[in-house]
């Protein structure tokens, strides 16, 4: 009995286009006009689905909402949602490292800390691989628009890599990375991207 999930990296957002910790900002220009494009690129994966997610956040709803990803009630999931980053949310990396070095250098290499005081990433990861566990036991396939670090998170989940290990996956907006899992052990496939005409 196999599960294949297959998470959808959102478009850009203004916020990801300035290298802000996400704010809830729409889709900018550029990602707006990408998602369009990959629309006919998704077609196939959603025809495919047994079961459709988004995570919460105003640039997975719309990239979703573009890609002509509709779903049932339960379509959108909380426990998809994006690391919640307190007091650092809408700011820069480097505001907050001019701001506080210290907390920023304790969140790069304490995966249990919150120094934003929001979630720590050691809480995000051990989310995303409760949400993959609770889906290893239904066949079928699943897709999802998904958060950068929930993708990354459930790299880490399904490699059995320690939660730090977040920092060292990159995720490009509008890629798919595929997991497939039987008896709770994943195989990964990551990186493919959505391309559609460049018209």
């Amino acid at each position: 009995m196999t599960t294949r999930v297959t998470l959808i990296s959102p478009a850009r957002s203004e916020a990801s286009e300035e290298f802000r910790f996400d704010d809830g900002s729409a889709l900018s220009v550029a990602g707006l006009r990408d998602a369009r494009r990959a629309r006919g690129a998704a077609a196939e994966l959603l025809s495919a689905a047994d079961r459709l997610s988004v995570s919460p956040s105003p640039r997975c709803l719309r990239t979703a909402e573009e890609l002509g990803l509709a779903g049932a009630p339960g379509f959108v999931d909380e426990r998809l949602s994006g690391c919640a980053t307190g007091r650092w949310r809408g700011r820069t990396i480097e505001e907050v490292s001019a701001a506080e070095p210290e907390a920023v250098a304790l969140w790069l290499s304490d995966a249990g800390s919150a120094p934003h005081g929001g979630e720590s990433v050691a809480a995000l990861c051990a989310r995303t691989r409760e949400w993959l566990a609770g889906l290893a036991g239904m066949p079928g396939r699943v897709v999802a628009v998904v958060e950068p670090d929930v993708v990354r998170a459930a790299v880490v989940s399904a490699l059995d890599a320690p939660p730090h290990g977040l920092w060292r996956v990159d995720v490009a907006p509008l890629t798919t990375t595929e997991l497939s899992g039987r008896s709770g052990r994943w195989n990964l496939r990551a990186g493919t991207a959505l391309t559609g005409p460049a018209g």
